[in-house]
Formats: structure tokens, sequence, C-alpha cells
């Protein structure tokens, strides 16, 4: 027998599927939406007509050409209903975006980051005056951003708001949580950048349907090195998860990485450490904060012209690549790969390495070759991420919200 509170908690996880379908697929008919979480018409019937009645939903008339029937009245989410600010910090520039209930992107816009003293108070500083003026710009109160989602490459704290470690600040500690002056019910979230790729990708491959998805991992190649996996989980879900793969320990080489390790994945595969190599700086010398895409383009330019230490350089980091993503399918079993990031524009150039590295290993030796994709489009899949998690936990609220209304009456 069910209890009162286990019923209201399949009315919570109904309404959540209802809202996730909208979001994914766009605006639906009743039938369609019946279809898509298996719902009946009944409980479709009863959701949709709680939702409209909160305001997260609406519904309009799609008119057949041609037909003399009745139009077809579909469910969409609506989208002045909340908002969500997503926000990419990288090595050069710090991204702000704001994306409405229907996960279109409202607004955009990129401030250059402080090269000469990257402290954690300045940078919060205009962080939070860049908030303000993407509230501003739109018209908006703060009371109306529902969430504000952060990514960094680097560690994240499990809870979600605290940055332990990254390029940009190093050991400098952020807790976003704390630090941003946001209306109290504001979701703060902090995001690994390569997890949040792993999880647009595996949506974007999920949707397409046959065959069923069931795991992938994201490879970022840049400035940093990333790593995201997705697999589906027993209970059907897709879980992500981003672990430290740009500094695992890859070789005792004495390659000084920017975390102050020797022999990371990212001390031979960084931007930094390909451009150390090429201009054979001795391995310990300390890493460039940032190199640009300009002078990586001279070096692989060099290496397409048969220069010998820029040939030696991309190898060098494939190898790394494919040592370390050997390592993970060992751990993780076999799964597609999808490389992304602006390291792409090198992948001629580093492949023969990422082929030896990953043959070095008994698993591909017996399984095969992983799927190689080249996914070039990683600041798209960094704000699909960023929105699509979001305004999930925004859905499980208004789901929650919706249980407290009924159970007030």
């Amino acid at each position: 027998m069910l209890t009162k509170s286990s019923t209201e908690m399949v009315r919570q996880q109904n309404i959540a599927l209802a809202l996730s379908a909208l979001r994914r697929n766009g605006p639906l008919s009743h039938t369609e939406l019946s279809a898509f979480t298996h719902l009946s018409s009944a409980t479709v019937s009863a959701i949709t007509a709680d939702l409209e009645r909160l305001g997260a939903i609406e519904k309009h008339e799609q008119h057949v050409a041609g037909s003399r029937g009745r139009p077809r009245v579909l469910f969409g989410r609506r989208r002045n209903f909340g908002y969500v600010v997503a926000v990419r910090i990288s090595s050069d520039t710090v991204q702000y975006s704001l994306a409405d209930y229907a996960g279109t992107l409202i607004d955009r816009f990129e401030d250059p980051r402080d090269q000469t003293a990257p402290s954690a108070p300045r940078f919060l500083t205009g962080f939070r005056d860049a908030l303000a003026r993407l509230a501003t710009r739109s018209k908006l109160a703060f009371t109306q951003i529902n969430a504000v989602s952060i990514s960094s490459k680097g560690l994240v704290d499990a809870s979600g708001s605290r940055l332990l470690w990254s390029p940009v600040f190093g050991r400098e500690a952020i807790d976003f949580s704390s630090a941003l002056q946001v209306a109290p019910q504001t979701r703060i979230r902090l995001n690994n950048e390569t997890l949040l790729v792993a999880h647009a990708l595996a949506q974007k491959t999920d949707k397409a349907g046959s065959p069923a998805f069931q795991s992938l991992a994201a490879l970022s190649l840049g400035h940093s090195i990333g790593l995201g996996i997705a697999q589906r989980g027993r209970d059907g879900r897709i879980d992500v998860s981003a672990p430290n793969f740009g500094h695992m320990l890859n070789a005792a080489d004495g390659k000084l990485c920017r975390c102050g390790s020797y022999g990371c994945v990212e001390a031979s595969a960084g931007f930094y450490g390909i451009l150390r190599t090429a201009f054979e700086v001795p391995p310990d010398t300390i890493p460039a904060k940032f190199v640009p895409l300009a002078e990586m383009d001279k070096i692989a330019l060099r290496a397409r012209q048969g220069h010998r230490m820029s040939e030696y350089a991309f190898r060098q980091a494939g190898l790394a690549l494919g040592q370390g993503l050997s390592r993970m399918l060992s751990l993780y079993d076999t799964m597609p790969i999808a490389i992304t990031g602006p390291g792409t524009r090198f992948i001629d150039l580093l492949n023969r390495g990422i082929e030896e590295g990953l043959q070095q290993s008994l698993q591909v030796r017996v399984s095969g070759m992983p799927q190689i994709m080249i996914v070039p489009e990683e600041a798209t899949l960094v704000f699909d991420g960023h929105v699509d998690r979001a305004l999930s936990e925004i859905d499980h609220d208004v789901a929650g919200l919706r249980a407290d209304e009924a159970a007030a009456r």
C-alpha cells in the first residue's frame, strides 16, 4: 500500500519527467508527452494542468498547413518562468551567458581575464560586477535568476561550489556559494568543464536513439588537459564524472607541470608542454602561464614542414595522451572517445603518438582500438551542459513546489 509520502514522491518524479521531456524535445502535444514519458494520458493531463497553474509551462496552438481540422495543442516550457546564468572560466577569458527556462540563449559577453595578478578577491569582484551587468542588460532582478552554473578546469569539491585547484588560481581555493551575492533561492553550482562536455555529448548521443547510449569519454585538449566520462548506470540514468586525468602521473621524465608535480600528462600534452619541448627548453622550467593559439599554430606549421623538434613535441604529447587513455580504458572498459577543445586543430600531429600510446595497453590489444571522434565545438557543448544540468535541478525544485502546494490544499 502506498503511503501519502510515497505517492507524493512518485508525483514529483512524474512532474520532473514531464519537464525533462519538454526541455530536451521542445514543445510536445499531449500524446507526444505521454509517449516520451511513458505516463498515462490521465497522469499527463493532471501534470500539465498543475504546471500551467504554476506558470512553468504554457500551451499554444499549431496550425497545420492544408488541414481543415482543429489545430494541434502543444505544451512548452514558459521561457520567462526562470533564468540560468552560465559562466565559463578559461585561461584567457571569462564568458558569461544568460539562458531562459526553455534553454534559449538570451545574452552573452566575455571579459578578459587578468593575466598579471590572478588573485581570487580581484577576480570575484569582477565576477559579481559581471553578474549585475548581465541582469541589468536583460532588465532582470536577481530573484529571477534560478541558478548560477560555473565551470573551470581543475579540481572541484564534491559539494558543488568550491574550486580547490585550477590552472588560473593554483591552490588559492574559491568558495563561490559564500562569495557571490545572489538571492537565497538561487542555486550556485561549480562543475569541471570537461564534465559538462561529457554530459552534453551523452545527452546528444542518447537522444539520437539507436544504438542505445552506454558510455563515452570526452578528452579536452588545450592549455589544460581534461577528461569527462559519461556512463549509463544500473538505474538507467546517465552518470557523469571528471577524473583528474591531466594531472595523472604519466612518466618519471622530470617535466614540470603547472600543478607543481613532475611527469603529469598535461606537462607533456598541454600547450605549454608542447612549446617547451619544441624549443628544447629544460623540462623543469616553470611552465608558461598562457600560450596564445597563434604561437601554437606557428609550432604546428614548423612540424608540418618537417622541423624535427616540433614534430617530436607533438608526438610526445600524443604519446602521453594515448598512454593516459589506455589506463582509463583499463579501468572503465572500452568506450568511444570524443576529442574536443582548441587542440583538435593539431590532431594530425598528435594522432601517431595517441595510437602508439593506446596500443601499449592490453585492454586495447584484446578489445581493439576505441572509436575516436573529433568534436571541435567545445564551447557549445560546455554551454549545453551548463544549461541542461542547471535546468534539471530547477525542474526538481518545481516538482517539489507543486508537492508543497498540493499538501497545503
